[in-house]
Order: C-alpha cells, then structure tokens, then sequence
C-alpha cells in the first residue's frame, strides 16, 4: 500500500532526510586516498549519533555496517572493512538514517583523482539521470516515467541501469511501496499523487546490467566487472510541478 504523508510527516521527514544529507556531504568530503571503508564507516556512525539519529542500514536484515561503501563494479550494499581507496576509484557512499521515526536516504558516487573520461562520463550519466527521473515524479505522472527517465538517459549515452535492483517509496520504513525500476516503458505503473515520498537511485552500469551478489550476501558488483554508480535522492511529490528535494544537506 503506497502511503500518502501528511504535511506534519513530511516536515519529519525533511528532518531525517537533512541528517542523511549532512551525514553524506561530510563523508564525500573524508574520501581520499588511502582511507579504508571503515574508517568512513566509524566516521559516519559518529556524524549520526552526533544529530540524535541512528543508521537506518545496521541490523537490517542482518547487515553489519552503518554505512554502505561500493567501490568501482561494486554496485551497491557493499560492507565497509579494510579496503584501502587508492586514486582512480569510484567510491559510492549510500546513508540512510533514522530520526523521529522517520528514514533519511540518499547516495552519491565519489570520483577519487580519476582521469579516465569514460569513467566520468558514466558519472556525469548517472548525475543526469538521477536529475532527469527527479523532474518525472511530478503529480499525474505514472511510476515508470521515473523509471523510464532513467534507462532513456542511460542507454542513450550508451550504458546500463541496473534492473534487479529498484528505487522505493520510503517513510517510517525505508522500503515502502511503490517500486520504482531504473527501466520501462512510461505510462504505467502506479499514479503519482502529491504527499508521496520517494527514494529515486538510478544505478549506472558502464558494461551489461547484469550483477552478481558475493558470498557475503550483500555487495553486488557488475558481472562483467566495468564499473558502476549509484545515485539517491529523496524527494516529495508535490501538488503541482518537479518535487520537493528532501535530502539536500541545506533543506529548510
């Protein structure tokens, strides 16, 4: 059942998702060379606890990590450890968080001194498509427009978005109803109503949209091993017009 917030729920959910926002910000800037997934992953706990809010990822179906860190063809979910980063990496850093009983949610891929221009083309793709599936979810629309904004500016440029993993409605749980597809036709799919909150996270292959899970049952990587990125933002369904971006560090 897809629910519809009230304005009370949506200034909560503002404040998780401005948490979530500042939390992924402060991380982004910590990337550098030689710093292990871990420490990003002590270093995000911190910033949580230290807004009053908890991660939103830790414990969830058993996951170990406060954060989730997904280096160059690992997709998305991948458990922070010793990894070191090293220049040329595409780190992306997914956060969500807790607060007042509502879920924050939002991921960006970070480029680490890299100069292959592929690779940041393939960012630049995935800035893209994330901002043109945003600029879908409009009242009136249909689910798989969003959907459908994603694979027409992936596959235009050439590349994938990933297909067994989805986008999602998000509120008190962070995986709500509807699903949102990074591929389809437009048109179909559930109507787009003003007060819906949605978690939008197009994830970009450069090669074939076929993934693999490793035996740690989380990080998912591209089979053929090219690389990946993975974008997030939630936003609120407004009565009329693009929606509301929730999760901007800077949102009021």
């Amino acid at each position: 059942m897809i629910t519809i917030k009230s304005r009370e729920e949506l200034c909560c959910m503002r404040k998780s998702n401005r948490i979530a926002a500042g939390v992924l910000e402060a991380l982004a800037r910590a990337v550098a060379p030689n710093v292990t997934t871990g420490e990003l992953d002590v270093y995000g706990e911190e910033l949580i606890r230290a807004q009053g809010a908890r991660s939103a990822f830790r414990g969830y179906r058993g996951y170990p990590g406060t954060i989730c860190v997904s280096i160059n063809e690992e997709v998305v979910h991948g458990i922070p450890g010793s990894r070191r980063i090293v220049f040329g990496d595409l780190v992306s850093i997914d956060v969500g968080v807790i607060y007042g009983e509502f879920v924050g949610d939002n991921a960006r891929t970070v480029l680490v001194g890299v100069c292959d221009a592929e690779h940041q083309r393939l960012a630049a793709v995935g800035r893209e498509a994330l901002k043109r599936a945003m600029d879908a979810a409009r009242s009136g629309n249909r689910v798989s427009d969003i959907s459908h904004a994603i694979e027409s500016t992936a596959r235009a440029a050439g590349f994938h978005p990933v297909r067994d993993f989805v986008g999602h409605g998000i509120g008190r749980n962070m995986h709500e109803e509807p699903q949102i597809p990074n591929v389809g036709k437009p048109g179909r799919g559930s109507l787009l109503r003003e007060g819906m909150t949605l978690a939008i996270e197009p994830m970009i292959n450069m090669g074939d949209w076929k993934v693999t899970t490793d035996r740690d049952g989380w990080t998912v990587r591209t089979r053929d091993r090219l690389p990946s990125v993975h974008y997030e933002h939630t936003v609120a369904v407004t009565a009329e017009g693009p929606p509301e971006i929730l999760s901007l560090a800077d949102c009021q």
